[in-house]
Protein backbone atom coordinates (compact mmCIF):
# COMPACT_ATOMS: atom_id res chain seq x y z
CA UNK A 1 0.00 0.00 0.00
CA UNK A 2 0.81 3.06 -0.82
CA UNK A 3 0.04 6.58 -0.41
CA UNK A 4 0.18 10.57 0.84
CA UNK A 5 -0.78 12.05 3.97
CA UNK A 6 -0.08 15.51 5.61
CA UNK A 7 0.95 15.54 9.55
CA UNK A 8 3.05 17.82 11.31
CA UNK A 9 2.40 20.41 8.77
CA UNK A 10 3.86 18.72 5.58
CA UNK A 11 2.38 16.04 3.20
CA UNK A 12 4.77 12.88 3.21
CA UNK A 13 4.75 9.93 0.63
CA UNK A 14 4.90 6.79 2.56
CA UNK A 15 4.50 2.98 1.39
CA UNK A 16 3.36 -0.04 3.91
CA UNK A 17 4.45 -3.93 3.17
CA UNK A 18 3.92 -6.82 5.34
CA UNK A 19 1.12 -8.59 7.02
CA UNK A 20 -1.85 -6.26 8.52
CA UNK A 21 -1.18 -8.23 11.85
CA UNK A 22 2.43 -7.84 11.80
CA UNK A 23 4.62 -6.53 14.55
CA UNK A 24 4.93 -2.70 13.37
CA UNK A 25 8.09 -1.10 11.80
CA UNK A 26 8.65 2.43 10.91
CA UNK A 27 11.88 2.69 8.23
CA UNK A 28 13.57 6.07 7.98
CA UNK A 29 15.92 6.95 5.39
CA UNK A 30 19.47 8.74 4.98
CA UNK A 31 20.12 11.81 3.27
CA UNK A 32 19.51 12.37 -0.41
CA UNK A 33 17.61 9.13 -0.56
CA UNK A 34 13.70 8.28 -0.84
CA UNK A 35 11.83 4.76 0.77
CA UNK A 36 13.58 2.60 -2.23
CA UNK A 37 16.67 2.44 -0.11
CA UNK A 38 15.00 -0.22 1.74
CA UNK A 39 14.06 -2.82 -0.49
CA UNK A 40 16.74 -5.01 0.27
CA UNK A 41 15.28 -5.38 3.61
CA UNK A 42 11.57 -5.80 2.39
CA UNK A 43 11.90 -9.73 2.00
CA UNK A 44 13.63 -10.35 5.29
CA UNK A 45 11.19 -8.64 7.69
CA UNK A 46 7.66 -8.86 6.04
CA UNK A 47 6.95 -12.35 7.13
CA UNK A 48 6.59 -11.20 10.89
CA UNK A 49 6.72 -7.44 10.23
CA UNK A 50 4.74 -4.66 9.41
CA UNK A 51 7.08 -2.25 7.84
CA UNK A 52 6.06 1.60 7.30
CA UNK A 53 8.64 3.39 5.01
CA UNK A 54 8.35 6.68 3.97
CA UNK A 55 10.20 9.41 2.43
CA UNK A 56 11.39 12.28 4.88
CA UNK A 57 10.12 15.75 4.16
CA UNK A 58 11.66 17.04 0.75
CA UNK A 59 12.90 14.01 0.08
CA UNK A 60 11.64 11.59 -2.60
CA UNK A 61 7.72 12.23 -3.19
CA UNK A 62 7.30 14.41 -0.20
CA UNK A 63 6.75 17.93 0.10
CA UNK A 64 10.19 20.42 0.23
CA UNK A 65 9.14 23.07 2.52
CA UNK A 66 11.45 25.82 2.81
CA UNK A 67 11.66 26.43 6.36
CA UNK A 68 14.15 25.98 8.65
CA UNK A 69 13.91 22.68 10.42
CA UNK A 70 15.88 21.15 13.32
CA UNK A 71 16.23 17.52 13.76
CA UNK A 72 13.36 17.04 16.90
CA UNK A 73 11.29 18.70 13.43
CA UNK A 74 11.90 15.38 11.88
CA UNK A 75 11.26 13.73 14.96
CA UNK A 76 8.03 14.83 14.82
CA UNK A 77 7.43 14.04 11.44
CA UNK A 78 8.23 10.27 11.84
CA UNK A 79 5.95 9.95 15.20
CA UNK A 80 3.05 12.13 13.61
CA UNK A 81 3.28 9.94 10.63
CA UNK A 82 3.29 6.48 12.62
CA UNK A 83 0.96 7.89 14.90
CA UNK A 84 -1.53 8.85 11.69
CA UNK A 85 -1.01 4.99 10.44
CA UNK A 86 -1.14 2.86 13.78
CA UNK A 87 2.59 1.95 13.67
CA UNK A 88 3.51 3.57 17.34
CA UNK A 89 4.40 1.15 19.72
CA UNK A 90 6.45 -0.70 17.11
CA UNK A 91 9.80 -0.32 16.85
CA UNK A 92 11.95 2.47 14.81
CA UNK A 93 15.34 1.95 13.15
CA UNK A 94 17.20 4.86 10.71
CA UNK A 95 20.10 5.49 8.78
CA UNK A 96 21.97 8.25 8.61
CA UNK A 97 19.62 11.28 9.05
CA UNK A 98 17.06 8.91 9.84
CA UNK A 99 19.64 7.44 12.51
CA UNK A 100 19.79 11.08 13.53
CA UNK A 101 15.87 11.10 13.69
CA UNK A 102 15.90 8.34 15.77
CA UNK A 103 17.70 10.01 18.29
CA UNK A 104 15.30 12.76 18.72
CA UNK A 105 12.62 10.08 19.15
CA UNK A 106 14.23 8.86 21.92
CA UNK A 107 14.79 11.98 23.35
CA UNK A 108 11.72 13.74 22.56
CA UNK A 109 8.86 10.86 21.91
CA UNK A 110 10.32 8.33 24.64
CA UNK A 111 7.39 6.25 24.58
CA UNK A 112 6.55 6.21 20.86
CA UNK A 113 8.39 3.28 19.86
CA UNK A 114 9.23 0.13 21.74
CA UNK A 115 13.10 -0.08 20.18
CA UNK A 116 15.80 1.77 18.37
CA UNK A 117 17.91 0.80 15.66
CA UNK A 118 20.70 3.85 14.70
CA UNK A 119 22.02 2.85 11.94
CA UNK A 120 25.44 4.53 9.96
CA UNK A 121 25.11 7.79 12.17
CA UNK A 122 25.98 10.30 14.65
CA UNK A 123 25.04 12.37 17.33
CA UNK A 124 27.00 15.37 16.86
CA UNK A 125 28.91 16.72 13.67
CA UNK A 126 32.12 18.61 14.85
CA UNK A 127 32.84 21.91 14.35
CA UNK A 128 35.84 21.20 11.80
CA UNK A 129 33.56 19.52 9.86
CA UNK A 130 30.75 22.37 9.19
CA UNK A 131 32.62 24.26 5.94
CA UNK A 132 32.33 20.52 4.30
CA UNK A 133 28.77 21.04 5.29
CA UNK A 134 28.58 25.07 4.81
CA UNK A 135 30.23 23.97 0.77
CA UNK A 136 27.75 21.25 0.71
CA UNK A 137 24.65 23.30 0.83
CA UNK A 138 26.33 26.58 -1.41
CA UNK A 139 26.97 24.02 -4.30
CA UNK A 140 22.95 22.50 -4.09
CA UNK A 141 21.88 26.52 -3.89
CA UNK A 142 24.00 26.83 -7.25
CA UNK A 143 23.96 24.01 -9.29
CA UNK A 144 21.23 21.59 -8.11
CA UNK A 145 21.68 18.07 -6.57
CA UNK A 146 23.95 16.55 -9.56
CA UNK A 147 27.26 18.20 -8.77
CA UNK A 148 26.59 15.76 -5.37
CA UNK A 149 26.41 12.34 -7.26
CA UNK A 150 29.93 11.11 -7.32
CA UNK A 151 31.35 12.12 -4.48
CA UNK A 152 28.50 11.07 -2.19
CA UNK A 153 28.39 7.59 -3.58
CA UNK A 154 32.38 7.76 -3.06
CA UNK A 155 31.67 8.36 0.24
CA UNK A 156 28.48 5.78 0.75
CA UNK A 157 30.22 2.78 -0.71
CA UNK A 158 33.76 0.98 -0.80
CA UNK A 159 35.63 0.96 -3.93
CA UNK A 160 34.87 -2.95 -4.13
CA UNK A 161 31.25 -2.58 -3.33
CA UNK A 162 31.24 0.28 -6.56
CA UNK A 163 32.97 -1.77 -8.98
CA UNK A 164 30.82 -5.11 -8.95
CA UNK A 165 27.44 -3.97 -8.52
CA UNK A 166 27.23 -1.04 -10.77
CA UNK A 167 23.78 -1.41 -10.80
CA UNK A 168 22.57 -0.65 -7.29
CA UNK A 169 25.07 2.13 -7.71
CA UNK A 170 23.17 3.87 -10.97
CA UNK A 171 20.30 3.15 -8.88
CA UNK A 172 21.06 5.16 -6.09
CA UNK A 173 22.87 7.76 -7.84
CA UNK A 174 19.52 8.65 -9.86
CA UNK A 175 17.96 8.85 -5.66
CA UNK A 176 20.72 11.66 -5.43
CA UNK A 177 20.31 13.41 -8.31
CA UNK A 178 15.97 13.61 -7.53
CA UNK A 179 16.28 14.56 -4.56
CA UNK A 180 14.69 18.39 -3.87
CA UNK A 181 17.81 21.05 -3.36
CA UNK A 182 15.52 22.61 -1.12
CA UNK A 183 14.85 19.18 1.22
CA UNK A 184 18.86 18.33 0.90
CA UNK A 185 19.61 22.01 1.86
CA UNK A 186 17.11 21.86 4.89
CA UNK A 187 18.34 18.74 6.09
CA UNK A 188 21.64 19.46 5.95
CA UNK A 189 21.29 22.48 7.94
CA UNK A 190 19.91 20.40 10.66
CA UNK A 191 22.66 17.90 10.75
CA UNK A 192 25.05 20.98 11.32
CA UNK A 193 23.61 22.04 14.00
CA UNK A 194 23.30 18.08 15.40
CA UNK A 195 24.35 18.17 19.39
CA UNK A 196 22.95 15.38 21.09
CA UNK A 197 25.64 13.39 22.47
CA UNK A 198 25.39 15.12 25.85
CA UNK A 199 21.90 14.21 26.31
CA UNK A 200 21.66 10.60 24.88
CA UNK A 201 22.24 8.98 28.51
CA UNK A 202 18.61 10.05 28.94
CA UNK A 203 17.25 7.68 26.76
CA UNK A 204 15.09 5.19 28.02
CA UNK A 205 14.23 3.05 24.92
CA UNK A 206 15.94 -0.39 24.05
CA UNK A 207 17.92 0.63 21.14
CA UNK A 208 21.04 -1.01 18.70
CA UNK A 209 23.84 1.00 16.98
CA UNK A 210 24.50 -0.55 13.64
CA UNK A 211 27.38 1.53 12.20
CA UNK A 212 28.82 0.46 8.70
CA UNK A 213 32.71 -0.94 10.03
CA UNK A 214 34.37 1.26 7.31
CA UNK A 215 32.60 4.26 6.95
CA UNK A 216 34.43 7.11 6.13
CA UNK A 217 30.99 9.79 6.40
CA UNK A 218 29.95 8.74 9.64
CA UNK A 219 32.69 6.93 11.29
CA UNK A 220 32.39 3.63 13.40
CA UNK A 221 33.76 6.30 16.62
CA UNK A 222 31.00 8.22 16.22
CA UNK A 223 29.18 5.43 16.51
CA UNK A 224 30.68 4.47 19.86
CA UNK A 225 30.03 7.46 20.92
CA UNK A 226 26.35 6.89 20.83
CA UNK A 227 26.54 3.22 22.00
CA UNK A 228 28.44 4.39 25.04
CA UNK A 229 26.21 7.28 25.93
CA UNK A 230 23.11 5.71 26.02
CA UNK A 231 22.31 2.88 28.86
CA UNK A 232 22.04 -0.59 27.89
CA UNK A 233 22.66 -0.28 24.31
CA UNK A 234 24.31 -2.78 22.27
CA UNK A 235 26.65 -1.89 18.92
CA UNK A 236 26.72 -4.28 16.56
CA UNK A 237 28.90 -3.52 13.05
CA UNK A 238 28.05 -4.71 9.31
CA UNK A 239 31.70 -5.42 8.59
CA UNK A 240 33.51 -4.81 5.75
CA UNK A 241 30.69 -1.84 4.59
CA UNK A 242 30.72 1.87 4.14
CA UNK A 243 27.89 4.17 4.86
CA UNK A 244 24.91 2.57 3.26
CA UNK A 245 25.80 -0.50 4.60
CA UNK A 246 22.16 -1.86 4.38
CA UNK A 247 22.49 -1.70 1.05
CA UNK A 248 26.53 -2.79 0.62
CA UNK A 249 25.57 -5.67 2.54
CA UNK A 250 22.02 -6.59 3.42
CA UNK A 251 22.54 -10.18 4.21
CA UNK A 252 24.42 -8.97 7.01
CA UNK A 253 22.33 -5.97 7.87
CA UNK A 254 19.11 -7.47 7.77
CA UNK A 255 20.89 -10.76 10.20
CA UNK A 256 21.73 -7.91 12.82
CA UNK A 257 18.19 -5.34 12.43
CA UNK A 258 15.60 -8.75 12.30
CA UNK A 259 18.04 -10.56 15.51
CA UNK A 260 17.22 -7.38 17.56
CA UNK A 261 13.69 -6.92 16.52
CA UNK A 262 13.09 -10.31 17.02
CA UNK A 263 14.62 -10.02 20.62
CA UNK A 264 12.96 -7.10 21.58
Amino acid sequence: MEGDITVNGVRLHYRIDGPEDGVPLVLSNSLATDLSMWDGQIPALTDKYRVLRYDKRGHGQSEPKDESIEIKTLADDAVALADALGFTGGHFCGLSIGGMTGQAVGLYHPDAFKSLALCATASAIPEQLHPIWEDRIATVGRDGMEPMVAPTLERWFTEGYRARAQDKIGAVGDMIRGTSPTGYIRCSEAIMRLNYTDRLGSITTPTIVIPGEVDPALTLAMSETIHEAIPGSELQPVKGAAHLCNIEDPEQFNGILRGWLDRN
